[in-house]
């Protein structure tokens, strides 16, 4: 009995049995395949471009400084007076003097640190070239102790020690407030400084427009909704920082001036209001206020025991504040990676010098919480549609998660 020379049905394109043999024809290519192919080429142009534009953003801001530092420094401030302008909103204070109020009572406590920290220490600043034998003789000591480490230490320390003094230099009078800066200031400065204070107070005069429509702007109400969110989280996580930082700083300033009043060192004051400012820049500031109370010291008292002891109580009430006060304080809900704290600190005081380290984590805590409301980018997933691309042979071939793997 004769065998069927057919197919079964499904092989063929008749189907059926004893039909001929017929070749299986390719089958068509989807319809969206060019689509895809288009899309991802779009993707990797727009990942260039990004990449491209992030690269150049840094060398723009730092070339732009005149324009972009001002404009980030005065948002930034402004952001942290938002809960004050509120309050006076619902106190049915009007929007343009609400704001008013803010930028006065803002350039009120700029007006008294400039007073309180730059006049003596313009003042210590002129003394240190006759402060210099004092100096010299409580670093004797050590730059015996330590003269046979190495030549070059060696050299370099005897250097310092028999430097000849040097006659005073009569500096320039401090300026004794903003409107003294002002007048003593380069004309780049005065507009600098004017611009920011305007850019302060517009923002915050129309702050509640802004956001009004900033959220019915938005075509859904989901959208309308996500916007508010963001917004009120990033004054919220801003001011909240910025405000219980600020209460640490001056406090820790305080306990240090008290300390170093009890001591007898000169101008506490000064010092307390320089540890609290250097004490915004994390890891980096607490560190150049010890430098500076050592080099106070050693300029102040006798013998080196007592000329490093300021140094010492700043650095013990630092320890405790930042292990123990601030983590209390601040809890969990601003806790940042340190590594990204470091990363936005190197960055922006690359880019803006010390200005940008003061404003380095206001920042970082703007960006943080916009992108954990907006999401973060899959790369990946976008130009590959969340699928891998795999090798058969000789070809590269895109795959998608749990479909096989069949070649032919």
């Amino acid at each position: 009995m004769d065998e069927p020379t057919g197919k079964i049905s499904g092989d063929t394109p008749g189907g059926g049995f004893g039909g001929p043999a017929v070749p299986a024809t390719p089958a068509p290519e989807p319809a969206n395949e060019h689509e895809q192919r288009r899309d991802r080429l779009i993707a990797a142009l727009t990942l260039i471009a990004g990449i491209g534009l992030l690269l150049a953003m840094p060398f723009a801001l730092q070339a732009g400084a005149a324009f972009f530092l001002p404009l980030t420094a005065a948002i930034v401030i402004a952001i942290a007076l938002v809960p004050m302008l509120e309050w006076l909103e619902r106190h049915r204070i009007p929007a343009p003097l609400a704001a008013l109020t803010c930028v006065l009572m803002f350039l009120v406590a700029a007006n008294v640190a400039l007073a309180s920290i730059v006049v003596p220490a313009a003042q210590w600043v002129r003394d240190l070239p006759n402060k210099i034998p004092q100096i010299q003789s409580n670093l004797k000591p050590l730059i015996e102790f330590y003269a046979n480490l190495d030549e070059f230490v060696n050299k370099t320390l005897m250097n310092f020690a028999a430097a000849p003094v040097k006659q005073p230099v009569i500096a320039a009078t401090p300026p004794r407030s903003l409107l003294d800066l002002f007048a003593t200031s380069a004309p780049s400065a005065i507009l600098e400084m004017f611009f920011g204070v305007l850019v302060i107070y517009f923002f915050l005069s129309g702050w509640t427009r802004l956001r009004r429509g900033a959220i019915t702007s938005r075509s859904s109400f989901g959208g309308a909704m996500a916007t508010a969110r963001v917004i009120q989280d990033v004054v919220d996580d801003t001011s909240a920082y910025l405000g219980t930082i600020t209460i640490i700083n001056l406090t820790l300033g305080l306990i240090v001036a008290g300390a170093l009043a009890l001591m007898g060192m000169p101008t506490p004051l000064m010092w307390g209001g320089l540890v609290a400012l250097l004490n915004y820049i994390p890891y980096f500031g607490p560190v150049i206020a010890a430098v500076l109370l050592a080099v106070g010291g050693l300029m102040s008292f006798p013998d080196i025991g007592t000329a490093l002891l300021p140094a010492v109580v700043m650095i013990g009430a630092h320890l405790i504040e930042a292990n123990v006060v601030t983590p209390l304080v601040v809890g969990h809900r601003l806790t940042i990676n340190p590594i990204l704290i470091l990363i936005s600190l190197s960055f922006w005081g690359w880019v803006w010098g010390t200005t940008g380290m003061l404003l380095a984590v206001p920042l970082l805590i703007i960006i943080q919480t916009v992108m954990n409301a907006a999401g973060k980018p899959d790369i990946a997933g976008f130009l590959f549609e969340h699928g891998t691309l795999v090798r058969d042979g000789t070809a590269m071939r895109f795959r998608r998660p749990g479909s096989r793997d069949q070649s032919g």
